[in-house]
């Protein structure tokens, strides 16, 4: 597979995960645009030769859409619409309520630009910019963008043999997953089976041996295994708890940053949740915060029995799947807060007060 089919087959997803109109992939060409104040006497063989990355091309790399009508041989240079906006400040762009009369996006032919209502891009790593729209207005979030950079970084691990051989074989693995975790959360509604299938799925997408996810307790002060991608501490109706200084995932908690262990260096690995936890010795773990209004709520954890690399495709696929395990328990969270707050709510019927004529024709019949 040419590195082209592999750049589609990942936007055609990204189309899916999204519900977008259109993604595209623009990525620099190395042609530079040509000035018009520089003479051409005075363009020295060195110039010429070093290449400002604000001074080239970016042509249209790879496209998916529902119509069809992207421009395939689009080029746009750094600062021209809202692509190239991103190209030159090398930053996020998120627009959910666009005007064509104001700026343009410049991959389209014909008419075909009037149609769309929001865009939203990124900057690729190494250059480039990865974009999406949409024909509704309002489509994209904060989330949604964040989410969308963690592609853009897979993205730039694409190029050249990534594409080739096992590189290409756990790309496909982890797209896929991504697809499958963001049709979850339409498709089951109830916490307790979402995050049965997340972890089921997180095991056997990454290929590490057990996948579990800890949430934090009302007062923070510890933290209970919630789920488990096959049993090994959970017992019928039983959640272990844990202070919140015990282990890798207790530090998780306490310091919001993940931890990746390899274990390739041979060293002696602390324990998830600290001593006294009949655990598997894992020799390879990743631990990732779970964020929610800038607090870590939940710890995913994966272990392996082997010391194993964590490249950063991993490292970038497990990042996309916790944001999305958010998304789940913030709709969750708002759905809960609704159910509480209807049952109080009150029906209130205004009368409009009286105009002042009115009020003066009532007193006088009276």
């Amino acid at each position: 597979m040419n590195s082209q089919r592999c750049h589609e087959r990942i936007l055609a997803i990204i189309c899916s995960v999204f519900d977008a109109y259109s993604a595209v992939l623009f990525l620099p060409d190395g042609t530079a645009i040509e000035s018009t104040d520089l003479s051409a006497g005075a363009a020295t063989a060195a110039a010429t030769a070093a290449l400002d990355r604000d001074s080239q091309l970016h042509r249209l790399a790879a496209s998916f859409s529902l119509g069809d009508m992207v421009d395939t041989g689009t080029a746009i240079a750094p600062g021209r619409g809202l692509v190239g906006w991103i190209i030159r400040n090398r930053e996020p762009l998120l627009v959910n309520n666009f005007d064509q009369r104001q700026s343009h996006l410049g991959y389209y032919r014909s008419n075909e630009e009037a149609t769309i209502k929001a865009f939203m891009g990124c900057p690729v790593p190494g250059g480039g910019a990865l974009c999406i729209d949409s024909k509704r207005q309002y489509s994209f979030s904060d989330k949604d963008q964040k989410i969308l950079q963690l592609f853009a970084d897979l993205i730039s691990g694409v190029e050249g043999v990534v594409c080739q051989g096992a590189g290409q074989a756990s790309l496909t693995r982890y797209y896929a997953a991504l697809q499958v975790i963001s049709e979850l959360r339409g498709r089951i509604s109830r916490w307790p089976q979402f995050l049965a299938e997340f972890l089921r799925l997180m095991a056997e997408a990454t290929g590490f041996d057990h996948a579990l996810f800890a949430a934090r307790d009302g007062d923070g002060q510890n933290y209970i295994l919630e789920g488990e991608s096959h049993q090994l501490l959970l017992g019928k109706g039983d959640a272990p708890m844990y202070p919140i200084g015990n282990g890798i995932v207790g530090w998780v908690f306490r310091n919001d940053a993940p931890v990746y262990t390899e274990g390739t260096d041979g060293a002696p690995m602390a324990p998830l949740f600290g001593k006294g936890a009949h655990m598997p010795a894992f020799r390879s773990v990743m631990c990732l915060p779970l964020m929610i209004n800038k607090v870590t709520r939940g710890v995913l954890c994966l272990g392996h029995g082997e010391p194993r690399v964590i490249p950063d495709d991993l490292r970038a696929f497990t990042r996309m799947s916790v944001d999305h395990l958010a998304l789940f328990l913030e709709n969750l969270y708002l759905k809960s807060r609704l159910r509480e707050l209807l049952p109080k709510a009150r029906l209130e019927r205004r009368v409009p007060a009286p105009a002042p004529h009115e009020r003066s024709d009532r007193d006088t019949d009276d």
